[in-house]
């Protein structure tokens, strides 16, 4: 895996990017023009947790997959909703053992494909409009991952990391091939701690559950994590959108390594973060509501769990965000 290519160039994909570049990896940044200009004049600025601050220049930029090649390592680092967008430079990223990696936050286009269950090779209709990344990324090339870092991007070329350093990886079948345990090694070599699981949904569904309820929360009242969890309505409220998104997990044969109770006071430990939703809300971009929240719905509805709390939500955002319902 000599050849790494991140796509997206923001507060995950930058600090992935940004640390990999650091550890003398060949990183290939894909991202809009102007994002690309302020990298190749000042270079990538990391500001770590703890205040150090690091400029690393990746070894290419590209605006498209054709200028960046065919790479052995591919990091999906844009948002769930942008991923139909970069789908089409994804076959020029291709070569002939190229492996993608998964970034994004709540449940991924590729939940049951290589799943082994009773829905083996469905799509989550919201996750894939058009089957574009279906059709741009073959299954048996995906390994899964959980971004458990927070971090900003205040401006173009520039990420702070708030706090985290987890990035579990996993074969989307529960095996432990050398490809995946070369992932994890490279993670670490960049200051990540990377483990391989055999269960990467499960660790999917944990972190799932808290985003299907944290991110609509903090965009519907303004709060931060610590906010939510310490003030009863909220947090009352966040439980009850937890235990629903816990309800579809447990339908599809998942059961959390960790009670919610806890993923509560993980959330507050963070403390005074904006979510990655409100964070968008107020830079007026678009939110992604339905990797985070549709998707547990429509998963749901496959497996025969009702979620009102979730559905409620779902329309209390769409109408913040001035889109309306759309409950298909």
């Amino acid at each position: 895996m000599g050849k790494i290519g991140v796509v997206g160039a923001g507060a995950i994909g930058g600090l992935v990017a940004a640390r990999l570049a650091r550890a003398g990896e060949e990183v290939t940044l894909l991202d809009l023009p102007p994002v690309l200009e302020a990298i190749a004049r000042d270079g990538l600025r990391l500001v770590e947790a703890d205040g150090a601050e690091h400029t690393v220049r990746p070894a290419r930029l590209a605006e498209d997959g054709a200028a960046a090649g065919a790479q052995d390592l591919v990091f999906l680092g844009v948002k769930a909703h942008q991923l139909g967008d970069v789908a089409a430079h994804l076959p020029a990223m291709t070569g002939r053992d190229t492996v993608f990696l998964t970034l994004q936050n709540g449940l991924p286009w590729w939940y049951f494909q290589r799943h082994g269950g009773p829905f083996e090779g469905r799509a989550i209709p919201c996750l894939d409009p058009g089957g574009r990344l279906a059709a741009a990324v073959a299954p048996a090339r995906i390994l899964g991952c959980v971004a458990y870092p927070a971090a900003e991007a205040p401006a173009p070329g520039v990420i702070r990391h708030v706090e985290g350093d987890r990035f579990p990886v996993g074969e989307l079948d529960g095996g432990e091939s050398g490809r995946v345990r070369a992932v994890a090694e490279r993670l670490g070599r960049a200051g990540f701690r990377s483990r391989v699981l055999s269960d990467i949904r499960g660790e999917v569904w944990l972190k799932a559950v808290g985003s299907a309820a944290f991110n609509p929360l903090s965009a519907l009242t303004g709060l931060t994590l610590v906010e939510i969890c310490g003030r009863p309505g909220t947090r009352g409220r966040a439980m009850a959108l937890m235990q629903e998104a816990q309800a579809v997990a447990a339908a599809l044969g998942v059961t959390l390594r960790v009670p919610l109770e806890k993923r509560l006071e993980g959330a507050a430990a963070v403390g005074h973060h904006r979510t990655s939703m409100l964070q968008d809300l107020e830079a007026g971009r678009p939110l992604e509501l339905d990797a985070l929240v549709l998707a547990v719905i429509e998963a749901g509805r496959m497996a025969g769990v009702a979620t009102p709390e979730l559905e409620r939500i779902y329309s209390e955002v769409r109408a913040l965000e001035g889109a309306g319902p759309r409950l298909d």
